[in-house]
């Protein structure tokens, strides 16, 4: 589903997230956009951030929930925008399958508007440091 707006991105991603939609969620971004993700691997390109994601949402997130915090949208003009959305992470499994608990984590995306809606071309999901 396209986004029509900036603000609806992050609750676009959190959505295929939590539906584990790899399809949706790769969607969301630019046919050539990087991706950093949680577990610090670096994306470039939708068919490797399908990759990514996969393994993700198989693995330790697979019954991750995304609970969405304070966001931040910075336009860039009529064509492109900043995404700063917080998120609360639970459910992530440690290495040994112990619950790892609650996580703060930051979406930080560079939007473009696209014949296909706003989509990603740039972004990270990192955990926030304290």
């Amino acid at each position: 589903m396209p986004v029509d707006a900036p603000e609806g991105f992050a609750r676009a991603f959190s959505s295929a997230w939590l539906a584990r939609d790899v399809a949706e969620l790769v969607g969301l971004f630019a046919e050539d956009a990087d991706f950093l993700t949680l577990t610090g691997d670096w994306a470039e390109g939708r068919q490797a951030i399908a990759r990514t994601v996969t393994g993700e949402l198989k693995g330790a997130f697979a019954r991750a929930r995304l609970v969405t915090g304070r966001a931040k949208l910075r336009p860039l003009g009529p064509e492109a925008a900043v995404v700063h959305q917080r998120f609360v992470l639970s459910g992530v499994l440690n290495p040994d399958g112990s619950d790892a608990g609650r996580i703060a984590t930051i979406l930080m995306a560079v939007l473009q508007r696209t014949p296909a809606g706003w989509q990603a071309v740039s972004a990270q999901f990192n955990v926030e440091e304290s």
